[in-house]
């Protein structure tokens, strides 16, 4: 598969390793940085979303999605675990769903630039999921850099597959290939998140780490 993400931001949060472990399926190992744990919220839109060589279809190639995600390890690999991944594609859902065993859900989604932030808002509408809303304008900050490797933001952004759990729970991985991100510090307002309510968490009240990235190509393959 090949895509390109734009207008991305990762909003970061600290939680305690014991709330989210409860939460990761035991194949997988939950990973932390200095002993800390950590979920994101990630706003983004995709394009050219398709197998590799095929033409990028404007219905079907171009939608936003929204991830909330944590950080793992299987045997070391670093990689995502995704709690879930809001989408305004119906049929990206089903397909991810059914070939990807990923819990995407659909959703009502809009984003627009708007006085050099991008505006971005989400309500799931997939029958069945636990209610989901996101709402925040956002914007970088600084220029473009490459974080360097030790720090939090390479632990956060860095990592080049995502896990999820076959039919037996055995670990799945699902390799991704793309350059170093071009970070860009950001500021946000986010007005609405109750993104991590339905899986039984609460954000911390303090503000989150912020990132940006204005763009990254993407390719990926099927699990190992």
């Amino acid at each position: 598969m090949t895509m390109s993400w734009h207008d991305l931001l990762f909003a970061h949060w600290p939680l305690a390793a014991d709330r989210l472990r409860a939460l990761v399926p035991g194949a997988l190992e939950l990973d932390t940085f200095d002993g800390q744990a950590w979920l994101g919220v990630v706003p983004f839109r995709m394009s050219s979303v398709g197998p590799r060589g095929w033409p990028a279809l404007p219905w079907l190639s171009a939608f936003a999605e929204l991830n909330v995600r944590t950080y793992v390890h299987v045997g070391g690999k670093a990689g995502v675990y995704f709690f879930s991944l809001d989408a305004a594609n119906p049929i990206a859902v089903s397909v991810a769903r059914r070939a990807f065993r990923l819990p995407y859900f659909r959703a009502r989604m809009r984003v627009a630039s708007v006085d050099g932030a991008i505006r971005y808002a989400s309500t799931r509408t997939h029958r069945g999921a636990a209610p989901a809303r996101f709402a925040a304008d956002y914007r970088p900050t600084g220029p473009a850099y490459r974080s360097a490797a030790g720090t939090l933001e390479h632990w956060l952004t860095e990592r080049y597959c995502l896990y999820t759990t076959g039919p037996a729970g055995e670990p799945l991985c699902g390799e991704i290939q793309h350059r170093p991100w071009p970070l860009q510090p950001a500021e946000a307002d986010i007005s609405i998140n109750t993104m991590v309510d339905g899986i039984g968490l609460a954000l911390p009240a303090g503000a989150p780490v912020l990132h940006c990235a204005e763009r990254l190509d993407v390719v990926a393959w099927r699990y190992d």
